[in-house]
């Protein structure tokens, strides 16, 4: 048992661009704690390559932004928040640069703005092929700037959400049990308002170009403590990331075939004209899904994607990062193609929010890759996704300002119980792997309705032993994953079953065409499905 007890008006989980945006609005009217489970700068944007896109450029205007946003979307984008993203981009990206963000600039001064996949005009600004570690390092600055307001506690993991109902309260959330991870001890933080900015779900999958962060957790406490989850069938898969064992699932941006790069089969054959008028620019989910094909009708186990055609001098100032990552692997982009294959990368659905980033479940909010927001519909186009987090964090500040307490007058502390140290951990990581590559194989890509049927029966029999040992044991970090883990899992398939169509980054063979009549969200909530827990 733990009786530490910390209170602040936000509790923020998460510090990607997101939750360290919201931090950095709020604390300029009320005591901020983050609550991160690794290192502060351990987050998907630190990860993220090409860029943030907004309408700069002078050739540019917010209604070609939003029309290319929803035209990737496939009819799912709430246009609200296609709306309010695009018209405050511009704002949100010069608030970077305010706050300390280095963006690659032209020899005039002027933003370097590239052009990615599903883009029709050059709108993306970025700092080389590091643009999330970039602002990454800038907003963590501006935070320790700030630490009379901000507080981060690093290695901190949210177990579960504090809900004021189970005290006799309204349908509230007032904050998080947090694990320390480095004296295994459980804390009891109080807020206001707490704040999802926990980020996505890749290692759900088996190839992920997410950090090993990435376990779903905003989403699995968002649903267990009653909220409305939404879309968690569009799991986008990043059409190239390197082929290489040893490269842990690094990613090869966008951006390269922004600037001109060709997809191609080993035999060096272009293969994307046929399947897509914009070719190696097309949408993620098209230029996943050909790549899926290629590889098994040839039976490779990759493709190339060629720069060879462009200045070499351009290629390394360009995108110096990986240039330097794939020489240290034998791959000289300059003068030959790099081996590429498609790998979970980004969930377009999550916690259902409003344009405020308000959840379901009073003073629970939800920014960021965690949340839905309605931007991206049924598939994300390129570097929009930096764009949500920060619009997002900045509306979701504003709105929690107003934010009234629900906090009990006393609160129970966390105890674990009759639960003893773990003594199999075994366990979890054999379920760890199993859920990792069923996913792979049966939700990936590509599905049909068997594979769904498969994939749900085998996860909620190892939910049912995570369940055991999660009461039996007390609970670590990697417990806490794989719990959360294997409830989105659950979340996907579930959510996948029931569109009965393909469209955007869902595709099944048993219904391989657009359905007009399923031209809606797919909404879960706890009192809805058969796994509460």
């Amino acid at each position: 048992m733990s009786d530490e007890h910390l209170e602040a008006d936000y509790l923020v989980l998460g510090t990607g661009i997101a939750g360290l945006t919201f931090a950095l609005d709020a604390s300029a009217h009320g005591k901020v704690v983050i609550a991160t489970k690794r290192l502060p700068d351990d987050a998907n944007t630190a990860w993220a390559q090409g860029g943030i896109a907004a309408v700069l450029g002078a050739d540019d205007t917010f209604e070609r932004h939003a029309e290319d946003t929803r035209k990737v979307g496939a009819g799912l984008c709430r246009d609200e928040a296609v709306d309010v993203c695009v018209q405050e981009g511009p704002a949100r990206i010069h608030e970077l640069i305010e706050r300390g963000v280095a963006f690659s600039r032209e020899p005039s001064g002027e933003l370097d703005l590239t052009r990615e996949g599903g883009h029709t005009a050059r709108r993306v600004a970025h700092a080389g092929d590091i643009t999330g570690r970039e602002i990454e390092r800038a907003l963590l600055a501006e935070c320790a700037r700030r630490s009379d307001r901000i507080t981060i506690l690093p290695n901190h993991m949210a177990v579960d959400l504090l809900h004021a109902g189970k005290y006799g309260g309204p349908d509230a959330v007032f904050g998080a049990y947090l694990l320390d991870r480095a004296s295994g001890m459980v804390k009891t933080a109080v807020a206001r308002a707490t704040v999802l900015a926990t980020g996505g779900l890749g290692k759900v999958y088996l190839y992920t170009t997410n950090p090993d962060v990435a376990s779903g957790d905003g989403v699995a406490m968002a649903y267990r403590a009653g909220a409305r989850i939404a879309n968690m069938e569009f799991i986008q898969f990043h059409p190239t990331c390197l082929y290489e064992p040893r490269a842990k699932s690094f990613l090869i941006s966008e951006a390269l075939r922004g600037e001109g790069g060709i997809l191609r089969l080993r035999d060096g054959t272009p293969f994307m004209k046929q399947k897509h008028e914009l070719e190696s620019l097309a949408p993620r989910d098209i230029v996943a899904r050909a790549i899926d094909h290629e590889l098994k009708r040839t039976g490779d186990d990759y493709v190339l994607l060629d720069m060879t055609r462009l200045d070499p001098k351009f290629l390394v100032e360009r995108f110096p990062n990986i240039h330097a990552e794939c020489l240290k692997y034998g791959i000289d982009m300059r003068g030959q193609p790099i081996p590429v294959v498609p790998a979970e990368h980004y969930s377009c659905g999550g916690v259902d929010t409003d344009l405020q980033g308000r959840t379901s479940v009073k003073n629970l909010y939800a920014i960021g890759e965690v949340s839905w927001t309605g931007l991206h519909g049924a598939c994300r186009m390129a570097s929009n996704s930096l764009l949500e987090g920060a619009v997002f964090g900045h509306r979701a500040a504003a709105d929690a300002r107003h934010a009234q307490s629900a906090i009990p007058k006393s609160i129970q502390p966390w105890s674990p119980g009759s639960a003893a140290p773990p003594h199999e951990a075994v366990v979890v990581s054999q379920n760890w792997d199993e859920i990792r590559r069923l996913m792979w194989n049966y939700v990936g890509i590509v599905r049909t309705s068997r594979r769904l049927e498969r994939a749900r029966r085998r996860i909620e029999l190892i939910r049912e032993e995570i369940r055991e040992y999660y009461w039996d044991f007390i609970v670590t970090a990697d417990l806490l994953e794989l719990r959360n883990l294997a409830l989105c899992a659950h979340l996907i398939v579930e959510s996948a079953r029931r569109r009965r169509e393909s469209r955007g980054l869902h595709y099944t063979l048993d219904y391989p065409a657009v359905d007009p009549a399923l031209t809606r969200d797919t909404l879960l909530h706890r009192s809805d499905g058969p796994f509460a827990t």
